[in-house]
């Protein structure tokens, strides 16, 4: 067992969730394990079981609005993981990003052994350099995993890979009212992957006519939409002073109400969650929630889809956007979402609500 491993995702929420099963792995081998992440991954990673410490830095190369690469930037990162002194990183990517930047400057904090994915000759920067066939849709959390394994760590027994968060989760029943509801996610971080805000509203009185009811959740900067799928009806939770929905018929906004951790436990009391291809799916996942996926396949679902639970996917993964990594969508009416009727949810809701159970005895 080694001192200290530094592991590496300095990206999205839902990026940090699916590299858990991969964190496990490290933290069996390890008696600390620090986690480096970005400020939109930071909440995700002090969820993580095994993650003892998170360090926070913005990735130039990685970040979506990224800020300058300027040699002050690079100083702060590599005086923090010097602070840390790791014996070992380990630097995870998705299938389209470089590892050879994180691991340049790691080698300049001083990290003695560095493991990756690697396409490119890393010349010194690398001490595993492991390589996949990227031609092979590999779900994420597995291709992390395996890279885990090459740096010589695995998981413990007794841990089947699924994605996970630490526990107890806050209590938010007097949010949300006792379980069994079904939750809405409208939000993206990326336009081309998100369903048209009116199509959400179709699904939220779809659901409620249909019977169930409705938690509909986002972050504090999509409280306008959150409202706007919610309808003209809808019930907030400061607004109820008790924290739940009167009855059928009422959708429940918690648009921005929620913390993080909070949020995982919301969606650990649903039956369902439905949400584009972005974090809160992941989560959904790790909290061992099946989910209704409206997938837009600028990236691959075999890839991206919710791991590990009950799925059902959504939209075209034919169009012609396909693969592009768009983060607008490349062609006119978004075609491969705007087909997806509210009907279609109500009934992928209904085809998951039955495996709820036995998905929820199987997490801790």
């Amino acid at each position: 067992m080694i001192g200290t491993a530094l592991v590496v995702r300095p990206d999205n929420a839902g990026d940090v969730l699916l590299a858990g099963p991969a964190v496990r792995a490290v933290a069996a081998g390890a008696r600390e394990v620090v986690m480096l992440a970005g400020p939109h991954g930071r909440a995700a990673a002090e969820l993580l079981p095994g993650v003892d410490r998170v360090l926070e830095w913005r990735a130039p190369w990685i970040d979506p609005e990224p800020v300058p690469m300027t040699s002050e930037h690079a100083a702060r990162l590599v005086e923090q993981v010097r602070a840390v002194g790791p014996d070992v990183a380990v630097v995870f990517t998705s299938f389209h990003q470089s590892a050879l930047p994180a691991a340049l400057l790691l080698r300049l904090a001083g990290v003695p052994r560095i493991a990756a994915i690697s396409e490119d000759y890393p010349g010194s920067l690398l001490d595993v350099r492991h390589v996949v066939d990227e031609s092979v849709d590999v779900p994420e959390p597995e291709r992390m995993l395996g890279l885990a394994r090459a740096a010589g760590f695995d998981l413990p027994p007794g841990d089947d890979g699924r994605l996970a968060v630490r526990g107890p989760l806050p209590d938010v029943e007097h949010l949300t009212g006792p379980p069994g509801y079904v939750v809405v996610h409208p939000g993206t971080t990326a336009p081309a992957r998100a369903w048209p805000a009116e199509r959400w509203a179709e699904a939220v009185e779809a659901l409620l006519a249909a019977g169930e009811r409705v938690v509909v959740t986002g972050s504090p900067g999509e409280r306008a939409l959150t409202a706007l799928v919610s309808g003209p009806e809808l019930v907030s939770g400061p607004a109820l002073g008790s924290g739940y929905p009167l009855g059928p018929g009422f959708p429940l906004d918690l648009g921005g109400a929620t913390t993080f951790a909070e949020l995982a436990a919301v969606l650990a009391g649903a039956s369902a969650v439905v949400a584009a291809n972005t974090g809160p799916a992941h989560l959904a996942a790790a909290v061992g929630t099946p989910v209704v996926s409206l997938f837009a396949p600028v990236v691959p679902a075999a890839r991206w889809a919710p791991y590990g639970v009950p799925t059902v996917v959504l939209g075209d993964q034919g169009a012609p956007c396909r693969g592009s990594r768009a983060r607008i969508c490349p062609l006119p009416g978004h075609p491969c979402l705007t087909s997806i009727g509210g009907e279609q949810v109500v009934d992928a809701v209904r085809r998951l609500i039955p495996a709820e159970e036995a998905v929820k005895e199987r997490v801790p």
